[in-house]
C-alpha cells in the first residue's frame, strides 16, 4: 500500500494542510474568550450570559462530533474536512456583523457544529494516509496546529480589540481563515486509502451503549469532563479579574497572558512519555496535583504569583488531558475511536457545563468563588482516578485468568 512517508511532497503537504485546518478550528473556537468583557459591555449582559458565547459553541461541536464522525465513515473524509474549516471562516466573518447578542449566540451555535468536521475526522484522516512510521510526526503537527491556534486566536483577537474593536477583530480572524481553507483544500492530498462503509445506526447505537455501561471508561469520560470544565472556567472568568482594579490591564496584556498555553503543550508530550514509563495512573495523579497547587496559587493577589499559578494549572491540565485521552485507547475493548469520540463528546460538554457555572461563582463570589468550583472539580478527578485504578487492576487480573 502506498501510504504517506516522511519527507515526500505529499507528506508536507498533509501537515501544512492539518496544522492550517486545526489552527482554524481552534483560532474561531477559543476567539470569544478575551472578548467577554467587551461582549459584556456592548451588550449589557451579565458574565455568565456572555460566557454562552463559547459554552453553547462547546456543547453543539461536542454532539455535532458523534455525528459527523460516523457520517464521515461513509462519505469520506477531505470533502467533510474542507466544507468544515470554509464555512467556520465564513461565519466568523458574519458574526463581526451581528445586531444583537440573541443572534451573536445563535451564529456561534451554528459555528459549533461546523466546528466538528475537522476534530473528530483529522486523526482518522492521518490514521489511513500516514505511514506508521511517520505517524507520530504527523500527529504532533497536527495537535501543534491545535494548540497555537487557539493561542493565537485569544492573542490576536484581545491585541485588535484593544486598538479598534472586537468586531475588528472578529473580521480579521475571519479573513486570516478563508484565506487558510483556500490553502487547506489545495494542499491536503484526496484520500487513497479510505473504504466507504455502510452507516449502520442500530450497531453504532450498540457499541456507543457499551462504552457507557463500562465503570473504567465512564472515570475516564468524567475525568475529561472536569478537567476541561476547570480549565474553561480559569480562562473565561480571570480575564474579568484582571481587566477590574487593581490590575486594571489592557485587553491586549491580558491576551498575552494566554502565551502560558506553551506550557501545556511541553507538558502533554513529556507526560504523555512519563506514563509509559511510569504508570498512567501515578503520572496522572501527579499532574492532578499540580493542577489543584496552580488553582490555589492564583487566589494570590499579586500579578506575577498568579500569572505563575495560571501557567501551573495549564501544565497540569494539558499533562492530565494527555494521559486520560490516551488511557481512553489503552482501556477501550473494541470500537476505540468511537471511544476517543465519546471521551470528546465528554470533554467539551465539560467546556460547555464549567464555563457557565463558573460565571454564577464569579458574580456571588468573586475570584475566590471561582477558585472554588474549580477545586471541587479537581476533589472529584481525584476520586474517580482512584475509582479508576482499581478497575484497571480488575480488568488486568481478567485478561490474565483468561490466558
Amino acid at each position: 500500500m502506498n501510504y504517506v512517508k516522511k519527507g515526500t511532497t505529499d507528506f508536507r503537504k498533509v501537515n501544512i494542510a492539518l496544522f492550517i485546518g486545526g489552527f482554524i478550528t481552534f483560532a474561531n473556537l477559543y476567539v470569544v474568550q478575551p472578548l467577554l468583557p467587551a461582549f459584556s459591555e456592548q451588550f449589557d449582559a451579565s458574565p455568565t450570559m456572555v460566557s454562552l458565547t463559547l459554552s453553547l459553541t462547546t456543547a453543539f461541536l461536542a454532539i455535532a462530533m458523534l455525528l459527523v464522525g460516523s457520517l464521515s465513515e461513509s462519505w469520506g473524509r477531505k470533502g467533510i474536512m474542507g466544507i468544515s474549516v470554509f464555512a467556520v471562516s465564513v461565519v466568523a466573518v458574519i458574526i463581526a456583523f451581528v445586531p444583537s447578542f440573541q443572534t451573536l449566540l445563535l451564529l456561534r451555535v451554528l459555528q459549533g457544529i461546523v466546528f466538528a468536521g475537522l476534530p473528530s475526522i483529522a486523526m482518522a484522516y492521518l490514521g489511513e494516509e500516514i505511514d506508521p512510521s511517520s505517524l507520530g510526526v504527523a500527529m504532533g503537527i497536527y495537535i501543534s496546529g491545535n494548540t497555537i491556534g487557539g493561542l493565537s486566536g485569544r492573542i490576536i483577537t484581545g491585541s485588535i480589540a484593544d486598538m479598534f474593536d472586537w468586531r475588528i477583530a472578529l473580521i480579521a480572524i475571519g479573513v486570516l481563515s478563508l484565506v487558510a481553507s483556500i490553502i487547506f483544500w489545495w494542499a491536503l492530498p484526496k484520500s487513497k486509502h479510505f473504504q466507504p462503509r455502510k452507516l449502520d445506526l442500530g450497531k453504532l447505537a450498540k457499541s456507543m451503549g457499551s462504552h457507557l455501561k463500562d465503570p473504567a471508561m465512564l472515570c475516564l469520560y468524567g475525568l475529561g469532563f472536569l478537567l476541561m470544565g476547570g480549565f474553561v472556567t480559569m480562562y473565561n472568568y480571570v480575564e474579568f479579574q484582571l481587566i477590574a482594579p487593581p490590575y486594571s490591564l489592557s485587553q491586549t496584556l491580558v491576551g498575552w497572558i494566554f502565551i502560558v498555553y506553551l506550557v501545556g503543550t511541553f507538558s502533554s508530550t513529556w507526560f504523555g512519555n512519563l506514563a509509559i514509563k511510569y504508570g498512567r495512573r501515578n503520572m496522572l495523579l501527579i499532574a492532578l496535583c499540580i493542577t489543584l497547587i496552580g488553582a490555589l496559587i492564583t487566589l494570590n493577589a499579586n500579578l506575577v504569583i498568579k500569572i505563575i499559578g495560571i501557567a501551573l494549572f495549564t501544565f497540569g491540565f494539558f499533562a492530565g488531558h494527555s494521559i486520560a485521552s490516551g488511557w481512553v485507547g489503552a482501556m477501550a475493548t473494541h470500537d476505540k475511536a468511537q471511544a476517543s469520540s465519546l471521551y470528546l463528546f465528554f470533554y467539551y460538554c465539560g467546556s460547555s457545563v464549567g464555563g457557565t457555572a463558573g460565571g454564577l461563582f464569579w458574580s456571588s463570589f468573586g475570584w475566590g468563588g471561582v477558585v472554588s468550583m474549580i477545586v471541587a472539580f479537581l476533589v472529584v478527578t481525584f476520586v474517580l482516578l482512584a475509582i479508576l485504578s482499581k478497575v484497571a487492576v480488575f480488568k488486568k487480573r481478567q485478561v490474565q485468568v483468561a490466558n
